[in-house]
């Protein structure tokens, strides 16, 4: 073998060389082309985390406020009932299933309220709350399940929370109706028990 070796020519053997190297250069190059187009992809099918508007402190009418807090738990309680269903982790499931029944409940106290004081619920002007709601909710429904969709979803809870507390600040400082502020009052601290825990649970899903 050796004395074979020798009678090739050097520029050959180092033509074999560089030929192999190349190929594994390009065996290299391949794999990293494949792992960032899988990253690409997984990137492109979660949705950027969007902020949920808070409407503004000046203008919030009563029928603002009300229809404000309505809109909001109808969406968390909605988003709670997918969570249950399609979330992966125990905590998400957990979660989505308190987000359905507290909100259910502060809705149905909410419309109750402005039954009897007779105030037919009327977004504020520029109140986008609800068209930013649909795309979560379709969002969320097109996504797979799975560690990527737990995470969509908690960090909304995150955000949509933050933005609920805000208008619970603006309205309690807007409304003169006693029973409203009451109603405020109660809302407001389930609402930032929620935050909390979904502050708590997306720390761990980072």
């Amino acid at each position: 073998m050796i004395r074979a070796l020798r009678n090739v020519p050097l520029a050959a053997l180092c033509a074999a060389a560089v030929v192999a190297a190349c190929a594994k250069g390009d065996k290299a190059a391949d794999s990293a082309k494949a792992a960032d187009s899988v990253a690409a992809a997984s990137a492109a099918a979660t949705p950027p985390v969007t902020a949920i508007p808070a409407p503004a402190a000046v203008a919030m009418s009563d029928a603002n406020i009300f229809a404000a807090l309505d809109e909001a738990n109808r969406a968390d309680s909605a988003g709670g009932a997918l969570a249950a269903t399609k979330g992966t982790g125990a905590e998400v499931k957990a979660f989505g299933k308190e987000m359905m029944k507290d909100h259910h409940a502060l809705r149905v106290g909410g419309q109750a309220l402005a039954k009897k004081l007779n105030i037919t619920p009327e977004p504020a002007a520029g109140d986008t709350s609800a068209a930013a709601h649909k795309t979560l909710a379709d969002s969320l429904a097109a996504m797979p399940k799975g560690a990527a969709w737990d995470k969509y979803y908690v960090d909304h809870a995150v955000t949509g929370h933050e933005a609920v507390l805000a208008t619970a600040q603006n309205a309690m400082s807007a409304t003169q109706n006693a029973e409203v502020k009451a109603l405020l009052a109660k809302a407001s601290p389930i609402v930032q028990q929620h935050l909390d825990k979904a502050k708590a649970i997306q720390s761990k899903l980072q």
